[in-house]
Protein backbone atom coordinates (compact mmCIF):
# COMPACT_ATOMS: atom_id res chain seq x y z
CA UNK A 1 0.00 0.00 0.00
CA UNK A 2 1.38 3.15 -0.86
CA UNK A 3 1.80 5.85 1.62
CA UNK A 4 -1.33 8.34 -0.09
CA UNK A 5 -3.58 5.23 0.20
CA UNK A 6 -2.39 4.95 3.52
CA UNK A 7 -3.32 8.16 4.79
CA UNK A 8 -6.57 8.56 3.04
CA UNK A 9 -7.68 4.97 4.59
CA UNK A 10 -6.76 6.36 8.27
CA UNK A 11 -8.89 9.31 7.80
CA UNK A 12 -11.73 7.21 6.88
CA UNK A 13 -11.10 5.21 9.90
CA UNK A 14 -10.68 8.00 11.95
CA UNK A 15 -14.16 9.39 10.70
CA UNK A 16 -15.76 6.36 11.14
CA UNK A 17 -14.65 5.81 15.15
CA UNK A 18 -15.83 9.56 15.79
CA UNK A 19 -19.32 8.98 14.05
CA UNK A 20 -19.64 5.68 16.33
CA UNK A 21 -18.80 7.56 19.64
CA UNK A 22 -21.55 10.01 18.75
CA UNK A 23 -24.19 7.55 18.25
CA UNK A 24 -23.40 5.86 21.31
CA UNK A 25 -24.20 9.38 23.16
CA UNK A 26 -20.55 10.85 23.75
CA UNK A 27 -19.96 14.35 23.92
CA UNK A 28 -19.51 15.41 20.16
CA UNK A 29 -16.43 17.08 19.35
CA UNK A 30 -17.35 20.66 18.42
CA UNK A 31 -15.31 23.70 17.07
CA UNK A 32 -14.32 26.09 20.08
CA UNK A 33 -16.97 28.74 20.15
CA UNK A 34 -16.15 32.17 18.67
CA UNK A 35 -18.00 34.82 21.82
CA UNK A 36 -17.76 38.88 21.54
CA UNK A 37 -17.55 40.87 24.90
CA UNK A 38 -21.20 41.86 26.16
CA UNK A 39 -22.44 45.31 25.96
CA UNK A 40 -22.19 46.49 29.47
CA UNK A 41 -26.72 47.01 30.95
CA UNK A 42 -27.62 50.40 30.98
CA UNK A 43 -27.92 51.45 34.03
CA UNK A 44 -31.79 52.11 36.10
CA UNK A 45 -32.60 55.47 35.95
CA UNK A 46 -34.73 56.48 39.38
CA UNK A 47 -38.20 57.13 39.25
CA UNK A 48 -39.48 59.78 41.63
CA UNK A 49 -42.38 58.34 43.74
CA UNK A 50 -44.77 59.73 46.85
CA UNK A 51 -44.60 58.88 50.14
CA UNK A 52 -46.90 55.98 50.98
CA UNK A 53 -49.58 56.53 53.57
CA UNK A 54 -47.28 54.47 55.94
CA UNK A 55 -44.44 56.70 55.65
CA UNK A 56 -46.21 60.16 56.30
CA UNK A 57 -46.43 61.24 59.57
CA UNK A 58 -50.36 62.27 60.19
CA UNK A 59 -51.56 64.25 63.01
CA UNK A 60 -52.79 63.92 66.52
CA UNK A 61 -56.75 64.69 67.31
CA UNK A 62 -55.51 68.11 68.38
CA UNK A 63 -54.39 68.65 65.31
CA UNK A 64 -50.05 68.08 65.76
CA UNK A 65 -48.20 65.63 64.54
CA UNK A 66 -47.17 62.52 66.69
CA UNK A 67 -44.58 63.74 68.98
CA UNK A 68 -41.80 60.63 68.48
CA UNK A 69 -42.41 61.29 64.38
CA UNK A 70 -43.45 57.77 64.07
CA UNK A 71 -45.74 56.95 60.76
CA UNK A 72 -49.80 57.14 60.82
CA UNK A 73 -51.38 53.50 60.77
CA UNK A 74 -52.25 52.17 57.27
CA UNK A 75 -54.46 53.55 55.23
CA UNK A 76 -57.54 51.02 55.76
CA UNK A 77 -57.58 48.85 52.46
CA UNK A 78 -60.05 50.19 49.13
CA UNK A 79 -63.50 48.95 48.02
CA UNK A 80 -66.62 48.57 49.30
CA UNK A 81 -67.56 50.36 52.45
CA UNK A 82 -69.47 49.08 55.08
CA UNK A 83 -71.91 50.49 57.82
CA UNK A 84 -74.52 52.62 57.12
CA UNK A 85 -74.97 54.89 54.17
CA UNK A 86 -76.31 58.36 53.81
CA UNK A 87 -79.30 58.66 52.24
CA UNK A 88 -79.40 60.95 49.09
CA UNK A 89 -80.09 64.40 50.15
CA UNK A 90 -83.64 65.06 48.79
CA UNK A 91 -85.72 68.58 48.35
CA UNK A 92 -86.95 69.58 52.17
CA UNK A 93 -91.16 70.20 52.53
CA UNK A 94 -92.21 73.35 52.53
CA UNK A 95 -95.11 73.52 55.53
CA UNK A 96 -98.11 73.77 54.18
CA UNK A 97 -99.86 77.32 55.33
CA UNK A 98 -103.41 77.93 56.51
CA UNK A 99 -106.04 77.35 53.81
CA UNK A 100 -107.15 80.72 52.01
CA UNK A 101 -110.24 82.28 52.90
CA UNK A 102 -114.05 80.40 51.75
CA UNK A 103 -117.15 81.65 51.54
CA UNK A 104 -120.26 79.82 50.59
CA UNK A 105 -123.70 81.75 50.67
CA UNK A 106 -127.23 79.54 50.74
CA UNK A 107 -130.84 79.63 51.36
CA UNK A 108 -132.00 79.24 54.61
CA UNK A 109 -134.68 76.28 55.75
CA UNK A 110 -137.16 76.77 58.59
CA UNK A 111 -135.67 73.82 60.66
CA UNK A 112 -132.04 76.06 60.74
CA UNK A 113 -133.58 78.36 62.78
CA UNK A 114 -135.66 76.79 65.32
CA UNK A 115 -135.35 79.58 67.71
CA UNK A 116 -134.22 82.62 66.38
CA UNK A 117 -137.25 82.41 63.57
CA UNK A 118 -140.92 82.66 64.67
CA UNK A 119 -144.43 83.89 62.95
CA UNK A 120 -144.33 87.78 63.43
CA UNK A 121 -140.81 88.45 62.86
CA UNK A 122 -139.82 91.34 60.69
CA UNK A 123 -138.13 89.36 57.69
CA UNK A 124 -139.44 85.96 55.80
CA UNK A 125 -137.07 83.11 56.28
CA UNK A 126 -137.04 83.04 52.36
CA UNK A 127 -135.02 86.56 52.83
CA UNK A 128 -132.45 84.98 54.98
CA UNK A 129 -128.74 83.69 54.08
CA UNK A 130 -126.82 81.22 55.56
CA UNK A 131 -122.90 82.04 55.24
CA UNK A 132 -120.11 79.11 56.08
CA UNK A 133 -117.39 81.24 56.01
CA UNK A 134 -113.42 80.74 57.26
CA UNK A 135 -112.33 82.99 60.44
CA UNK A 136 -108.74 83.35 62.19
CA UNK A 137 -109.30 82.26 66.19
CA UNK A 138 -107.55 83.27 68.99
CA UNK A 139 -105.56 79.70 68.41
CA UNK A 140 -103.86 81.08 65.68
CA UNK A 141 -105.49 78.38 63.20
CA UNK A 142 -108.35 78.85 60.12
CA UNK A 143 -112.12 77.70 61.59
CA UNK A 144 -115.02 77.58 59.60
CA UNK A 145 -118.23 79.38 61.16
CA UNK A 146 -121.81 80.28 60.20
CA UNK A 147 -123.69 83.38 59.93
CA UNK A 148 -127.53 84.03 58.84
CA UNK A 149 -127.80 87.40 57.63
CA UNK A 150 -130.45 89.72 54.99
CA UNK A 151 -129.73 88.50 51.75
CA UNK A 152 -129.30 92.01 50.94
CA UNK A 153 -126.11 92.13 53.13
CA UNK A 154 -124.98 88.68 52.57
CA UNK A 155 -122.30 90.32 50.23
CA UNK A 156 -121.01 93.16 52.55
CA UNK A 157 -120.11 90.12 55.04
CA UNK A 158 -118.47 87.99 53.18
CA UNK A 159 -116.65 91.39 51.98
CA UNK A 160 -115.49 92.66 55.35
CA UNK A 161 -114.83 88.88 56.71
CA UNK A 162 -112.28 88.46 53.87
CA UNK A 163 -110.30 91.05 55.41
CA UNK A 164 -110.31 90.45 59.16
CA UNK A 165 -109.10 86.76 57.71
CA UNK A 166 -106.58 88.39 55.39
CA UNK A 167 -105.32 90.52 58.74
CA UNK A 168 -105.22 87.54 61.26
CA UNK A 169 -107.81 89.57 63.19
CA UNK A 170 -109.60 86.68 65.66
CA UNK A 171 -112.79 85.56 66.17
CA UNK A 172 -113.37 83.88 68.92
CA UNK A 173 -116.45 81.84 67.87
CA UNK A 174 -118.89 81.61 65.21
CA UNK A 175 -122.38 80.10 65.12
CA UNK A 176 -125.67 80.38 65.04
CA UNK A 177 -127.59 81.30 67.96
CA UNK A 178 -129.98 78.68 67.80
CA UNK A 179 -127.22 76.76 69.30
CA UNK A 180 -128.16 78.68 72.72
CA UNK A 181 -131.76 78.07 71.59
CA UNK A 182 -131.91 81.82 70.72
CA UNK A 183 -130.84 83.44 73.98
CA UNK A 184 -129.12 86.09 73.31
CA UNK A 185 -127.30 86.42 76.79
CA UNK A 186 -126.29 82.97 76.71
CA UNK A 187 -124.72 83.94 73.09
CA UNK A 188 -122.74 86.63 75.05
CA UNK A 189 -121.62 85.16 77.65
CA UNK A 190 -120.12 82.61 75.12
CA UNK A 191 -118.34 84.94 73.03
CA UNK A 192 -120.09 83.97 70.10
CA UNK A 193 -120.16 86.26 67.19
CA UNK A 194 -123.68 86.33 65.62
CA UNK A 195 -125.94 87.87 63.76
CA UNK A 196 -129.80 87.10 62.59
CA UNK A 197 -132.37 86.91 65.70
CA UNK A 198 -135.52 87.86 66.10
CA UNK A 199 -135.71 89.56 68.80
CA UNK A 200 -136.35 93.31 70.20
CA UNK A 201 -133.38 95.91 70.62
CA UNK A 202 -131.72 96.26 74.49
CA UNK A 203 -134.46 97.69 76.96
CA UNK A 204 -137.01 98.59 74.02
CA UNK A 205 -140.23 96.97 72.70
CA UNK A 206 -138.72 98.19 68.84
CA UNK A 207 -137.32 95.12 66.74
CA UNK A 208 -133.50 95.17 66.91
CA UNK A 209 -131.71 95.19 63.40
CA UNK A 210 -131.06 91.41 64.44
CA UNK A 211 -134.37 90.73 63.74
CA UNK A 212 -133.89 91.71 60.25
CA UNK A 213 -131.14 89.90 59.61
CA UNK A 214 -128.65 93.27 59.10
CA UNK A 215 -127.11 93.40 62.24
CA UNK A 216 -124.17 92.16 63.68
CA UNK A 217 -122.21 91.23 67.24
CA UNK A 218 -118.69 90.85 67.26
CA UNK A 219 -116.54 88.57 70.22
CA UNK A 220 -119.37 90.41 72.67
CA UNK A 221 -117.22 89.49 75.61
CA UNK A 222 -113.79 91.87 73.84
CA UNK A 223 -116.35 94.37 73.00
CA UNK A 224 -119.11 94.53 75.52
CA UNK A 225 -122.41 96.54 75.54
CA UNK A 226 -121.69 99.27 78.75
CA UNK A 227 -124.21 101.27 79.74
CA UNK A 228 -124.50 105.03 80.05
CA UNK A 229 -123.35 104.94 84.13
CA UNK A 230 -120.45 102.27 83.03
CA UNK A 231 -122.18 99.24 83.96
CA UNK A 232 -122.21 96.24 81.92
CA UNK A 233 -124.10 92.80 82.08
CA UNK A 234 -121.46 90.31 81.61
CA UNK A 235 -118.52 89.74 84.25
CA UNK A 236 -116.32 88.18 82.15
CA UNK A 237 -115.74 91.17 79.63
CA UNK A 238 -115.18 93.26 83.04
CA UNK A 239 -111.24 94.28 81.69
CA UNK A 240 -112.81 95.03 78.32
CA UNK A 241 -114.82 98.17 79.21
CA UNK A 242 -112.79 100.81 78.87
CA UNK A 243 -111.70 101.85 75.63
CA UNK A 244 -109.12 102.40 73.41
CA UNK A 245 -107.89 98.98 74.60
CA UNK A 246 -105.20 96.93 73.06
CA UNK A 247 -106.06 93.60 72.75
CA UNK A 248 -106.39 90.84 70.57
CA UNK A 249 -109.93 90.60 69.03
CA UNK A 250 -110.87 94.08 70.38
CA UNK A 251 -112.55 97.22 68.33
CA UNK A 252 -111.45 100.33 69.09
CA UNK A 253 -112.88 103.30 67.44
CA UNK A 254 -111.56 104.94 63.99
CA UNK A 255 -109.41 101.33 63.65
CA UNK A 256 -109.35 99.13 60.18
CA UNK A 257 -112.48 96.86 61.54
CA UNK A 258 -114.48 99.98 61.99
CA UNK A 259 -113.42 101.79 59.07
CA UNK A 260 -113.75 98.25 56.76
CA UNK A 261 -117.68 98.04 58.06
CA UNK A 262 -118.17 101.95 57.62
CA UNK A 263 -117.47 101.94 53.63
CA UNK A 264 -119.71 99.35 53.12
CA UNK A 265 -122.29 101.47 55.23
CA UNK A 266 -122.65 100.03 58.17
CA UNK A 267 -122.55 101.93 61.38
CA UNK A 268 -120.46 100.95 64.74
CA UNK A 269 -122.16 100.90 68.09
CA UNK A 270 -118.87 102.05 69.96
CA UNK A 271 -119.98 105.53 68.41
CA UNK A 272 -123.44 106.10 69.94
CA UNK A 273 -123.52 108.66 72.39
CA UNK A 274 -124.06 107.42 76.26
CA UNK A 275 -124.62 103.64 75.90
CA UNK A 276 -121.85 102.21 74.29
CA UNK A 277 -122.35 98.84 71.96
CA UNK A 278 -118.68 97.83 70.88
CA UNK A 279 -119.88 94.85 69.49
CA UNK A 280 -122.54 95.95 67.23
CA UNK A 281 -122.31 96.66 63.73
CA UNK A 282 -125.73 97.21 62.18
CA UNK A 283 -126.88 98.97 58.03
CA UNK A 284 -129.74 101.13 58.61
CA UNK A 285 -128.41 102.15 61.96
CA UNK A 286 -130.10 100.81 65.23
Amino acid sequence: MTPSAARVQAAVAATAACLALSACGGDPVTAPATTTPAEPAPRPTATPTSPSPEASPSPSPDGSAPPDGSPSPAAPPSGPVSGPVSPAPTRARTPAGPPPFAARVSRVSRELLPYSWRKGCPVPVKDLRLITLTYWGFDDRAHTGELVVHEDVAGDIVSVFKRLYGWRWPIYRMELVDVYKGDDFDSIEADNTSAFNCRPATDSTSWSRHAYGKAIDINPRENPYVYANGSFAHKNARRFVKRPLDAPGVINPGDKVVKAFERLGWEWGGYWSGTKDYQHFSKGGG
